[in-house]
């Protein structure tokens, strides 16, 4: 599981950032102005109106107000929450906030403690902004028409991450929609006991810029950076008190109704872990994976453009908050679409999420191959928020070209060539046995579609480090490589890589360091590859 150190902290941010400033400099920053409670019911969709909220400790929440149009006094409507994304100011939501109201609903934007103009330090979803949320509700529920029985909350990155944690603390939220979040920290920016170097990079400058970090969140941020393992435990508990899985249990018990989208090149939070929380709710809930990058998907929706994250976020609290009858329940609950599509197509839609790779394809890790790490092949996952937006938009993820990768410095494994397309959907499996000849370690696994001309186009990729090892003896490996889909060609074959060295993480291989990767025959070494059935 990736294990400790990934340090939860990395959560929760630096994707946001990107739709955020990109909202941020369409809309333009519009200073919060203060501004006393208004009436129960604003005789027009006032929109939006600037006030002041108390959070926790007194900590003022800088936040606008939507209600629908014509609302009359007495009325009561459905109501949503939305705190704002990390380094995003609190117009962030102003275009999404607008067309709820249009369609009946009250809409309360906040930016959340410790960015902008609100108050506070950031505390990266801690205990403080979980307090504020409730705050915010109880701020609506006493001066704005909101129903107290038709509450829901929703946020992209930073803002879904909140959502859920204050849905499983406060039974008044009945729906969530949670977009570019995480469930589990520690498996989002930490997975495989590795690093994200440039995802942690972007978050910390992203709040250092537009907030106030926080002494712990300073700390974590230096103790992350420095490999500081002597903390680990310590990092491990910080992040399971701000993941949402850690309270899934009082999700089910609210029987919160749950809807999760991401993107499947999300650099901040990659799919896996918003699959396994989805496996674990039991309320109503829907699953949502979609090309991109963090935060990506979203981002034309906060300009107001049409938007299917957003639309169908708002089919969601239709159906669970004003009761509409709009069959988004009766549609399959888990929905995908292919990184090759062309966009024009519709979902692919699953019973469950065990049933997107329900059939596999195995690529032999066969032979012996020895590398030497500290040194980069030129396979690699990319850059932070920008791969994943070319894959999304341009249909170009990182390339490699496979012949010609060093064998020194890159273990590689093909498979035949396929006669017909393969439709690779879900999580990519490695296992082989490592022997290394030192004590610790990086490795970085990827699959590659590799066209007739050898060049190698990025599938999916995942990082694993490793420490007190004993030298020179073998060990068992078992990998699960980023959830994708993707559409390999007839004529193309799957390309395994493995080396050691990858921009985006922090790598441990000591100067002189080399890993032998082999195949016991009680063991043999493999990718199981998911496949979509045909």
């Amino acid at each position: 599981m990736g294990e400790p150190r990934r340090k939860a902290f990395r959560s929760t941010a630096a994707g946001t950032l990107s739709a955020a400033l990109v909202a941020g400099a369409a809309f333009g920053l519009a200073p919060a102005a203060q501004a006393a409670p208004a009436p129960a019911a604003a005789a027009d969709s006032a929109g939006p109106r600037f006030v002041d909220i108390e959070g926790d400790g007194g900590t003022v929440l800088k936040a606008n107000v939507f209600t629908p149009s014509g609302a009359k006094p007495g009325a009561r409507y459905p109501a949503i929450v939305l705190p704002t994304s990390w380094a995003m100011p609190q117009i962030e939501y102003v275009a999404q906030a607008k067309k709820l109201a249009d369609s009946g609903y009250v809409v309360v934007g906040y930016n959340s403690r410790g960015f902008w103009q609100s108050g506070g330090e950031i505390e990266t979803a801690g205990p403080e902004d979980i307090a504020d949320a409730r705050k915010v509700v109880d701020w609506t529920l006493a001066h704005t028409p909101a129903d107290p029985d038709r509450l829901g909350m929703a946020g992209v990155s930073y803002g879904a991450g909140i959502s859920l944690l204050a849905a499983a603390h406060d039974p008044r939220v009945k729906a969530v929609a949670a977009l570019s979040g995480w469930a589990d920290l520690i498996d989002s920016i930490y997975s495989g006991r590795t690093q994200h170097k440039q995802a942690a990079g972007l978050l910390g400058g992203a709040g250092a810029l537009t907030g106030r970090p926080s002494p712990e969140l300073k700390q974590t941020l230096k103790d992350f950076l420095a490999s500081n393992l002597d903390q680990e435990d310590e990092m491990i508990a910080w992040g399971a008190k701000r993941s949402p899985a850690t309270y899934v249990d009082a999700l089910n018990k609210n029987d919160t109704a749950v809807l999760l989208g991401n993107a499947w090149g999300d650099s901040l939070f990659p799919p896996n872990q918003y699959a396994d929380f989805y496996e674990k709710l039991t309320g109503p809930k829907r699953l949502e994976f979609r090309p991109g990058d963090h935060a990506t998907a979203e981002a034309t929706g906060l300009l107001g453009l049409p938007n299917d994250v957003w639309s169908n976020s708002q089919r969601w609290f239709d159906r669970y908050l004003k009761g509409e009858r709009n069959g988004i329940d009766q549609e399959l609950p888990v929905q995908l679409k292919s990184r090759t599509g062309s966009g024009d197509e519709g979902y692919e839609g699953y019973a469950d999420w065990k049933s997107v790779g329900a059939k596999s394809a195995r690529i032999a890790l066969d032979g012996t191959r020895t590398v030497r790490a500290n040194a980069d092949s030129g396979a690699n996952g990319g850059i932070v928020m920008l791969t994943g937006l070319l894959d999304q938009f341009a249909k170009i993820p990182p390339m490699a070209s496979i012949p010609l990768l060093p064998r020194s410095r890159a273990a590689v494994w093909q498979s035949e060539r396929y006669a017909t397309d393969k439709q690779v959907r879900g999580t990519a499996k490695v296992h082989t046995t490592v022997t290394s000849n030192k004590s610790s370690g990086t490795l970085v696994a990827y699959l590659y579609d590799v066209g007739p001309l050898g060049l190698g186009k990025l599938v999916s990729h995942a990082p694993l480090t490793f420490h007190d090892k004993a030298p020179g003896k073998p060990f068992g490996v078992d990998l699960e490589l980023f959830s994708t889909a993707y559409d390999v060609p007839a004529g193309h074959r799957l390309a395994v890589v493995v080396d050691t060295v990858d921009p985006l993480y922090i790598e441990h291989n000591p100067t002189g360091a080399q890993l032998t990767f082999s195949s016991p025959a009680a063991d043999p070494s493999h990718v199981s590859v998911p496949l979509r059935e045909q």
